[in-house]
């Protein structure tokens, strides 16, 4: 299947995807990170696109956009994120594109925050070298306080 997965630098087109994306109930859940509406969403990627330290990448499963995956600078701190349409769910696209991208992106170490119950995107980040050092609270999609597994991938791995 990963020959059906590529990366692609993130176009303006593919916002009103993501968009959508992140507007589904149960993946805001997941992520335990809560939607924005389309003026506040296009804002933040628009200032998160100018940013000379970020890398953005939009996933194709098929041709199709599925998603994006990020790195960013947090505090000195660098970051991996990804985001997957539930359509694409369960077909291990994240995985595969997350280890494409650890390839081009290759700056060490690098961070990650997972919700506990996103089991799913746990696993992504395992079985691509990331391993949990430590664990915090944040706020949920939901308001409420949210357990979440800090991961870190060292010098060597990925």
């Amino acid at each position: 299947m990963t020959n059906e997965i590529s990366l692609r630098d993130v176009r303006e087109s593919d916002l009103p995807i993501f968009f959508d994306h992140q507007l589904d109930p149960e993946a805001t859940r997941m992520a335990a990170f809560p939607s924005r509406d389309r003026d506040a969403f296009m804002a933040h990627w628009a200032k998160s696109m100018a940013a000379r330290s970020a890398t953005f990448r939009t996933i194709l499963f098929e041709e199709r956009v599925a998603g994006y995956v990020v790195c960013w600078d947090d505090s000195g701190e660098r970051k991996v994120g990804f985001w997957i349409g539930r359509e694409h769910w369960g077909k291990g696209i994240a995985s595969a594109a997350l280890a494409q991208f650890l390839r081009q992106v290759t700056v060490r170490p690098l961070g990650a925050r997972v919700a506990k119950h996103n089991v799913a995107s746990l696993q992504v980040l395992q079985k691509c070298g990331f391993a949990i050092s430590g664990e915090d609270r944040t706020s949920g999609a939901d308001g409420d306080r949210c357990e979440e597994y800090i991961l870190t991938l060292g010098a060597g791995e990925g």
